[in-house]
């Protein structure tokens, strides 16, 4: 028998450790969860789901969610995109990657939307963009900010020209709420790739990130093929995008909850929270989603109205 090894001690309960992706670090699994998932050791930022990050960065008991029903079609009858549109619904509990709501952050009110990248890679189609217009909606009616969380690897293509289309139907909406004056926080976390950085990512009045970060327009392997001369250790990186004034300040996780609430307290506004109702008519609004929720049939005339048969 081994020195030291009892046949009576007990066995370490699975799950109680884990390995950080980055470092490889076996890590205690209590005080991971309790560092909001960053590797004590080396510092990675592992991934939240939406209801995590919704957690940590809203004042308690602040978040209602909003447009929770809507759920895309399939326009143009794409092999397989049903059954992934379920897993990612087994996944994450939703029916698409954007989770959208209204909260405080700081006692301040905000349209918050969130990514669930679990979700078929939080890929862009006709239901993100739908609610994106909706939250800026609520937030120019209610004079709250908007705050997007990004993690996207762009538009989704089971949905063709619907998918690309919430690159200027998300844009249109950011101008409007410049237009209106209300302030647009961009928050870039692991990753930010295509379509979402070509479009609404790219647009807010101030834009954090998360250190290492992934974030790019085309991906690793397209950027190598297209390469001239060797890129930097740290290339399409958060930091890097810092270094070349594409973002206004790299946050760790902990410290951004107080650093959104310094952001929207610089802007201003003391708008109220905003109380559920039936969407206000918007341009731009693409077929391809529907309204699940069969007791919120005003929310679904108004949509119904504004998509003409892509309802159901």
């Amino acid at each position: 028998m081994p020195f030291g090894f009892r046949r009576d001690q007990p066995e370490i309960p699975k799950g109680l450790f884990l390995k950080c992706a980055h470092c490889g670090e076996r890590l205690y699994a209590p005080e991971f969860e309790r560092d909001l998932k960053v590797c004590s050791k080396c510092g990675h930022h592992h991934p939240l789901t939406a209801d995590e990050r919704v957690a940590f960065t809203t004042d308690e008991g602040s978040f209602v969610e909003r447009d929770r029903g809507l759920a895309a079609t399939d326009p143009l009858a794409f092999p397989e995109y049903a059954a992934k549109m379920s897993k990612g619904g087994q996944s994450t509990g939703r029916t698409d990657t954007l989770v959208a709501g209204s909260a405080t952050v700081g006692g301040l009110p905000v349209e918050l939307l969130v990514f669930d990248f679990r979700f078929m890679g939080g890929s862009m189609g006709s239901v993100f963009g739908e609610k994106f217009v909706r939250a800026a909606d609520r937030a120019i009616d209610n004079r709250a900010a908007v705050v997007v969380f990004v993690a996207s690897g762009g538009a989704r293509m089971q949905e063709g020209l619907f998918g690309l289309m919430q690159m200027a139907k998300t844009s249109a909406a950011v101008a409007a709420l410049g237009e209106a004056g209300i302030p647009y926080v961009v928050v870039l976390t692991n990753p930010t790739t295509g379509g979402a950085i070509a479009s609404f990512a790219s647009l807010g009045d101030v834009i954090f990130a998360e250190p290492g970060a992934y974030v790019a327009f085309a991906g690793a392997r397209v950027a190598q093929q297209a390469k001239t001369h060797k890129e930097p250790d740290n290339y399409q990186t958060a930091e890097f995008q810092l270094d070349h004034g594409m973002v206004d300040r790299v946050v760790p996780r902990k410290e951004l909850p107080a650093t959104l609430a310094q952001a929207l307290a610089f802007f201003g506004l003391t708008g109220k929270v905003a109380e559920p109702k039936a969407p206000a008519v918007t341009n731009g609004n693409s077929a391809g989603a529907h309204h699940a929720a069969a007791d919120d049939e005003e929310t679904a005339a108004a949509f119904a109205a504004r998509n003409g048969k892509g309802v159901h």
